[in-house]
């Protein structure tokens, strides 16, 4: 079975690559290289022995996705990674959050509404509810005003997916994510943030290699118990399995619906304060961080109920932090040789 793969080079992208190819899919990548690098090609290749086939095209080009579904017409599948995904800089320019999440969606929806049956995996984010009422998070929580551009793209997207889906052959798993980390245990693949780190993570590990300076810890005073605030941190290969095990649900026509909504996380939430303390102690770096001000926009805190997902989906993360933080200083050393 044929499945695209948008975004394939990418952090969550590259890593659920791998788990496909190793449980037998026949994989294409999409990647504009726009946030990505053409040697995760080669650390997918260590890993599996075998080189997805690989498109570079700008999924903004309608003309481009329909070529690709012409000459790919055995695609029966797609898992979509590709979009911009900076909270920022989606606030400062909104209309190309709105141009490369939406316009891409549409036009790979509109090349798989042309077979008579498909399968789609959207990769959807826990920023869709917003601050959550209630801890921890269910996927019956209330969709919240997004805080954002891009957090109000992933809500947009998931109404069209639900509304194409009556209309269409195309059957939907959306998956909503916590918070990514690590890397894989080879230090094959890992994360490769261009430019400053968006992300707790990639901070802490380019601070500890010396690459930053100083780690900024975005206030102490939320009403948490160390101040910080609390994010569930889901190591990224127990991610990339989860798109497999959803993916394998529509082949096997084990959805219950056309389209079916899961959070994944770990269901534990972690403080900044608590990942830092386990950095240092996996990694025996002492960090150098200050406490700032609080960042506009930030939530105090956001883990899954995984109920749903352990469950239904029959998925469970069962990677630890520790784990993930290990695998994530592992890959930043391999990388900085």
């Amino acid at each position: 079975m044929k499945i695209l793969v948008t975004g394939g080079l990418g952090f969550i992208g590259s890593h659920t690559v791998v788990e496909l190819q190793n449980e037998g899919f026949d994989v294409v990548v999409i990647d504009d290289l726009s946030n990505s690098s053409i040697e995760v090609l080669d650390g997918i290749q260590a890993i599996t022995g075998k080189k997805p086939d690989f498109e570079q095209t700008d999924l903004r080009d309608k003309a481009a996705v329909q070529n690709f579904f012409a000459k790919y017409s055995d695609v029966s599948g797609i898992i979509h990674f590709a979009a911009s995904k900076a909270v920022g800089e989606s606030v400062e320019n909104p209309l190309l959050y709105y141009e490369n999440n939406i316009g891409a969606l549409v036009y790979l929806l509109q090349g798989l509404q042309a077979k008579p049956e498909s399968h789609f995996i959207f990769s959807s984010s826990c920023t869709v509810y917003g601050q959550a009422e209630k801890m921890p998070i269910t996927e019956n929580a209330p969709i919240q005003t997004a805080m954002s551009p891009y957090g109000n793209t992933k809500q947009i997207g998931e109404e069209i997916i639900q509304d194409v889906a009556k209309v269409s052959g195309i059957n939907s798993i959306l998956l909503r994510y916590f918070n990514p980390i690590g890397a894989h245990e080879s230090a094959n693949i890992g994360e490769l943030p261009k430019g400053t780190p968006q992300n707790l993570v990639p901070f802490i590990t380019q601070t500890a290699i010396g690459l930053r300076q100083q780690l900024s810890v975005f206030g102490s005073d939320y009403p948490t118990p160390d101040g910080t605030c609390i994010r569930d941190y889901i190591h990224v290969v127990d991610l990339a399995k989860a798109h497999v095990t959803a993916l394998k649900r529509l082949v096997n026509k084990a959805n219950a619906d056309k389209v079916e909504i899961f959070n994944l996380g770990t269901g534990k939430g972690s403080s900044v304060l608590e990942v830092i303390n386990a950095f240092e102690k996996v990694s025996g770096q002492k960090l150098n961080y200050k406490i700032v001000d609080k960042r506009p926009g930030d939530i105090t805190e956001a883990y899954a109920d995984t109920d749903k997902a352990n469950n239904v989906l029959g998925w469970k993360a069962e990677l630890s932090l520790d784990e993930a933080l290990a695998s994530a200083w592992k890959w930043e050393q391999k990388i900085r040789k």
